[in-house]
């Protein structure tokens, strides 16, 4: 085996109460896999009693022990943004950075979580009809999934949030990106419902800790599609309520996966297994 492969690798994590996060250990086995040494740090913001200001003292200490790269996650993606030295197109589009490469002294900020949802879209519900959807959510990860989503070619997408001021700024930001699409920061739900083809989960409603639906379960019909961000659990309420009524479904856990797949490359500059990487994934969520 090459010199190359056998050179250690050092990564991490840097969010607020991570601890239940499955990527370290998706990075580490795939790197042992391909005969690398592999570390992946977790960086907890509340278990280091820091917050978003302390972020450019953690760059740097990442940078002075050798990190090749960091993923970032809540409350962090945009926070980080203005500590790095180059973007990618596609993290500039977004307006979020969930991977940070360090390389020669510099940092260089990609978005894989859009590239992860619209991997696990393709591969989850394919052919599936695209011409109305709804999205709940408009934070970091919403920006990333309603990016995907235009992307993949939907022709209209309404975005709800209870912050209605960051639902007019994707949709605003989005229309720029895709001049072609009919983008709107959403007003009537229930409306929106009866003409939608699908709908994206992207808020933590439904996670451990955060119980519950996002939306009134009487207002998804056999008729829409339901794409689901939240991975911990992967069945949630929302899932649920949507297969009792049949509709075609897809769980968080692929972009959970697919935005790893995305990280593992930048950070190694190695292509990783993503069949191997979803069957590990699937061993933990069990």
């Amino acid at each position: 085996m090459s010199e190359t492969l056998l050179k250690p690798i050092k990564a991490g994590l840097i969010g607020a109460g991570i601890q239940a996060s499955l990527t370290p250990a998706m990075h580490m086995k795939e790197g042992r896999a391909q005969g690398l040494s592999y570390e992946y740090d977790l960086i907890d913001l509340n278990q280091l009693g820091a917050s978003i200001d302390d972020l450019p003292r953690l760059l740097s200490e990442a940078e002075e022990r050798g990190f090749s790269g960091l993923n970032i996650t809540h409350p962090c993606k945009q926070a980080v943004m203005p500590h790095l030295d180059e973007l990618s197109a596609d993290a500039r589009s977004i307006g979020a950075v969930n991977t940070v490469v360090l390389k020669d002294g510099r940092r260089y900020g990609h978005n894989t979580d859009w590239w992860g949802f619209a991997q696990s879209f393709r591969r989850g519900l394919p052919g599936v009809d695209t011409s109305f959807v709804v999205q709940l959510g408009a934070g970091g990860a919403g920006v990333a999934t309603g990016y995907a989503a235009l992307s993949l070619g939907a022709a209209k997408l309404a975005v709800f949030d209870r912050e209605r001021q960051r639902a007019i700024a994707l949709s605003r930001s989005m229309q720029e990106i895709f001049p072609d699409a009919q983008i709107t920061a959403g007003g009537d739900l229930m409306e929106a419902m009866q003409r939608a083809s699908g709908l994206i989960h992207a808020t933590p409603t439904g996670m451990s800790g955060y119980p519950g639906l996002p939306l009134p379960a009487d207002l998804l019909d056999r008729r829409h599609w339901v794409a689901e961000i939240v991975y911990f659990p992967l069945e949630t309420e929302l899932l649920r309520q949507a297969r009792q009524r049949g509709c075609p479904t897809l769980d968080g856990g692929g972009m959970a996966v697919f935005q790893a797949v995305g990280a593992f490359q930048l950070f190694t500059g190695l292509q990783p297994d993503a069949n191997r990487m979803l069957d590990h994934f699937k061993t933990m969520t069990v």
